[in-house]
């Protein structure tokens, strides 16, 4: 009777066990269903978080190249722009000083400065009366050649001329006879030669004079028309 009753107990027990091990090994089970479960929704989760981040990355990544498509446009327009706008200035200073040029030239070819060709006159008049002599230094206003007094009388207006009167005659514009205007260079052959060589020059003061230095009077004025002085007439120079 006894041995019966242990090997019941026995068996209970061992029952109990091994449904205490079922139930363990089911808890276990569900458990890691559960955890499964979980560790699904998670990375599910995941997934999607991923998916999502993956999408507004590419919005990111679509927007800023297409910011950086449009600057670069920008970029190369605003280029273009500056580059023709420094073209059009371009153009713009260089026909500016092309038509300053232009008139410039036309200014000294037409006619001299009336402000100029007043203050060459007004010049040489302050030497009136200083003696001639050939060969005298440029340095000094004691004393005049022809040249050297011309070259002085422009230099002190600004008008820079060579030292000698066949030089001079090379210089500006030319003008004929019946052309010449105040502050005008004038040239002339020696007296009674048939030559052509330059042997004096003048200024042509306006009102038929002549301003220049010879012989004893030293600077003064002349009568030009109708004198020995148009018969030894070569050409005409505008410097100013």
């Amino acid at each position: 009777m006894t041995k019966r009753t242990w090997k019941g107990t026995t068996t209970t027990v061992v029952a109990i066990l091994m449904g205490t091990s079922l139930l363990m090994s089911g808890q276990a089970y569900a458990a890691s269903e559960t955890g499964l479960n979980s560790t699904t929704a998670h990375n599910q989760d995941n997934h999607q978080k991923k998916h999502k981040y993956d999408q507004n990355l590419q919005q990111i990544i679509e927007k800023s190249v297409k910011n950086q498509s449009m600057e670069q446009i920008d970029n190369e327009q605003y280029g273009q722009m500056v580059q023709d706008g420094m073209n059009n200035d371009l153009t713009a200073t260089e026909e500016s000083t092309t038509d300053g040029s232009q008139n410039k030239q036309i200014v000294s070819k037409t006619a001299p400065s009336s402000d100029i060709a007043d203050q060459v006159i007004s010049e040489g008049m302050k030497y009136k009366g200083v003696p001639y002599k050939f060969g005298s230094s440029k340095k000094t206003t004691r004393t005049f050649d022809c040249s050297s007094f011309t070259q002085r009388v422009f230099k002190e207006v600004g008008v820079s001329l060579p030292r000698d009167s066949r030089q001079q005659s090379k210089v500006g514009q030319k003008v004929s006879k019946d052309q010449l205007q105040k502050g005008d260079l004038v040239f002339f052959h020696s007296y009674g030669s048939s030559s052509s060589r330059i042997t004096h020059v003048a200024i042509y003061a306006g009102d038929n004079k002549l301003l220049h230095t010879y012989g004893k009077p030293g600077v003064t004025t002349t009568n030009f028309k109708g004198t020995s002085w148009e018969k030894r007439f070569e050409v005409g120079r505008r410097v100013i």
